[in-house]
């Protein structure tokens, strides 16, 4: 199994709907069986897949209980091949509770838990919060991959540099194997000025970009309205066919 973690420190990227989407790709186009974590108190992914409670174990159990099982953790979704680990407001205290926990090692928790479902999926999708937190950290202990995706806008540049700071310090202490695979541009308007000018920008950068960038499509918000990926809502839409360039060059790095 491989594991990615899709995170920005910058809220409003479309990071959740980034990581429903690509899951569900993988499982729906590519035909491999894909667990989505939902590791954002906010609980945004695990509401697109209609799996949002406070009645079954989550995230918040995974960080918190010694010795979690995962697989009491794991709801299937409406889609084959998809299932999900929700999360809810309770991550908010599991993050707090494991930093006071100095009996045992609190940036693994995520990794260990993991070990116990590596040859049931091909891919594991982690979405985290807009925040360098205990979970957040935990994910990037487990990954293998690290995927952001960023608006053009100065703002959401401006965190890449912490972004990367943090990563690098991860795969240094924490995750030797960890790659950062690169940014992904997404709500591009091609007819936008300032967005060709800082997409030119992005690729002068340190930070390895995607060739692929997700259009801004009017059909993106109700899609989220309606509970479903973006291809089976809007099939035909430019953001369609872009999340499904985005998986094709990810798979063939």
């Amino acid at each position: 199994m491989k594991t990615i973690a899709i995170i920005n420190l910058k809220g409003g990227v479309a990071k959740t709907i980034s990581s429903v989407n690509i899951a569900h790709i993988l499982a729906a186009v590519h035909g491999y069986k894909v667990l989505l974590i939902d590791n954002d108190k906010q609980g945004n992914a695990s509401k697109i897949l209609n799996r949002h409670n406070y009645s079954h174990k989550g995230t918040a159990d995974i960080m918190t209980e010694r010795k979690a099982d995962l697989k009491e953790t794991i709801q299937k979704t409406d889609y084959e091949g998809l299932d999900i680990v929700t999360a809810n407001m309770n991550l908010l205290k599991a993050n707090l509770e494991v930093l006071l926990d100095q009996q045992r090692p609190q940036q693994t928790r995520f990794k260990k838990a993991l070990e116990q479902v590596q040859r049931k999926y091909d891919y594991c999708i982690i979405d985290n919060a807009p925040d360098i937190n205990i979970s957040t950290i935990n994910a990037l202990v487990a990954a293998d991959d690290v995927l952001v995706p960023v608006t053009i806008d100065d703002f959401a540049l401006d965190g890449l540099k912490e972004l990367k700071e943090q990563i690098d310090n991860t795969k240094e202490d924490l995750n030797p194997n960890l790659r950062f695979c690169g940014c992904f541009v997404t709500q591009y308007d091609r007819t936008n000025d300032a967005d060709v000018q800082g997409k030119e920008f992005l690729n002068t950068l340190e930070y390895p970009v995607f060739e692929t960038h997700i259009r801004k499509t009017p059909k993106m918000k109700p899609s989220t309205f309606a509970r479903e990926p973006i291809i089976l809502y809007s099939s035909r839409c430019g953001a369609s066919f872009d999340y499904k360039a985005l998986v094709e060059e990810y798979l063939k790095m």
